[in-house]
């Protein structure tokens, strides 16, 4: 026994003091997993049971609902929301540096300085560009977050970091995470929801909502962004009514016996919570999903008067209809690499700002005004920004910008963020993020804390393992952007 005790001593000893020199962050990990080897492994007496009626969560939270708005393909955040006056000295002459380029065939040195001018708006001065006139009339209620960082240069990684934590697939998204940790207020609607884009699903597709390796009952649905939204909502005519009420309790009974012989099968548990929930859909969907309910100010708010921002707009506004009716998560999708200018910033980037400022703006404003906002996180952001040099030099109206992980933008509004700031910052080129640096794991961190979670303890048990949102991840909670630290 005592030469185990030295022994492990001694180990402990050469890992921290070892010259390959092991960071203190592969160190803890190391010492984890040997903790976890060493502890016994106590099985489950009793088959785990999940649903999604609303679970207290372990903190008092500050937030309830999230509604992500996200941009797929990466907005240029330097010509955004990270003004960068040294451009403009170097614009057509060659970076005073180095540069990690994505694409080498087509990349180019020379600088371009953004072409749209930015000034400062609100009380609290955040400089905002003018292709986002709207958001400029909200910004003393948001965030806006300079310093983002994922570091894997391109698109399907980038955006596993986002939504899922880690590079690969398979994961469960933030959605799954947070029905999984809370479940819903609504008994009626679904918990996490998908809302696509009328002219392409992201990259990634169902990986953008997938609940991954934890229960099918945490996978987001998906709203369509055309009528009907959701497949098959209604019963054929001769189903309706008395005849499908009592189809549904006959099928539900056998169902129900079904389980009990087959007890902590989750795959049926889930498929079974999903023909009861889409039975209390027919009703609650419908209204949901109805915007006619709404008023005509409240329609144009959002945008749905114009043929440019309607689409977008309706997508919104059924958002924030969907949170006012206990809709814990929803994420609405731009259609795939919407905002991976390449070749032709100079037309795209006003057309996608055009699509969606007047509504994601709307958003903010329109949950203000019902008192929604104060527990309603939303965000606005992609999984990447763009380069300070040019792509594509084929000419002025051709020109683009490539990838850039190192260092971009996106603002937060609601649910215990600050309002009128700004936090981190780029380098004087854009390029990296060096000051106060966001990792996307200290975005999932913060978020979790908002909604009274703890990230550590936050777990689905898989393969013995505990698992989670972060899993092994430095996560910080990013406590100066939050309203109460």
């Amino acid at each position: 026994m005592d030469q185990d005790i030295q022994y492990q001593s001694a180990r402990r000893h050469f890992l921290a003091s070892s010259a390959i020199g092991l960071q203190s962050l592969a160190l803890a990990w190391l010492l984890k997993q040997e903790a976890r080897a060493e502890a016994p492994f106590k099985p489950e007496l009793k088959p785990k049971s999940y649903d999604l009626t609303p679970k207290q969560p372990p903190k008092p939270p500050q937030a309830t609902a999230m509604i992500s708005l996200f941009m797929q393909g990466g907005p240029s955040h330097i010509d955004l929301f990270d003004p960068k006056p040294d451009l403009e000295k170097y614009d057509g002459k060659d970076f005073p540096g180095k540069v990690k380029y994505d694409n080498a065939a087509q990349a180019s040195p020379i600088v371009l300085a953004s072409p749209w001018k930015f000034r400062q708006h609100g009380e609290c001065g955040t400089a905002i560009s003018e292709l986002l006139p709207n958001l400029s009339e909200i910004v003393d209620d948001i965030t806006v977050v300079r310093s983002m960082h994922t570091g894997v240069n391109n698109h399907g990684q980038s955006i596993h970091t986002m939504n899922t934590g880690r590079i690969l697939r398979g994961r469960p998204s933030l959605g799954s995470w947070l029905t999984y940790g809370l479940g819903t207020e609504s008994q009626e609607l679904p918990a996490f929801v998908a809302m696509t884009d009328p002219q392409g699903i992201p990259v990634e597709g169902v990986h953008n909502w997938s609940n991954g390796w934890l229960p099918e009952l945490y996978q987001g649905t998906v709203v369509r962004p055309r009528e009907p939204r959701i497949l098959n909502l209604e019963p054929r005519p001769e189903l309706s009514g008395e005849a499908q009420q009592n189809y549904l309790s006959f099928v539900n009974g056998l169902n129900r016996d079904h389980l009990e012989k087959h007890s902590g099968e989750l795959d049926l548990e889930a498929r079974i919570a999903s023909y009861e929930l889409a039975a209390k859909m027919q009703t609650a969907a419908r209204e949901a999903l109805d915007i006619q309910q709404e008023t005509k100010a409240t329609q144009k708010l959002y945008g749905i008067d114009d043929p440019a921002t309607e689409e977008y707009g309706k997508r919104c506004l059924i958002a924030r209809r969907l949170i006012e009716r206990g809709v814990r998560f929803v994420q609405i999708y731009t259609k795939n690499q919407y905002w991976d200018h390449h070749g032709s910033i100079l037309s795209a980037l006003p057309r996608a700002c055009l699509k969606t400022d007047r509504p994601s703006a709307a958003l903010v404003t329109d949950l203000k005004q019902r008192g929604l906002l104060d527990s309603t996180v939303v965000h606005w952001g992609g999984e990447m920004g763009r380069l300070p040099v040019i792509q594509n030099n084929a000419g002025r109206d051709k020109v683009g910008r490539d990838h850039n992980t190192y260092g971009f933008s996106m603002w937060l509004a609601g649910g215990g963020f600050k309002g009128g700031g700004i936090y981190g910052a780029t380098d004087e080129f854009g390029h990296k993020a060096v000051e106060n640096v966001v990792n996307h794991y200290d975005y999932h961190a913060t978020l979790l804390h908002l909604f009274g979670l703890d990230p550590e303890r936050l777990t689905y048990i898989r393969n013995n393992q505990d698992q989670s949102l972060l899993d092994g991840q430095p996560g910080r909670i990013v406590r100066e952007i939050l309203a109460r630290g």
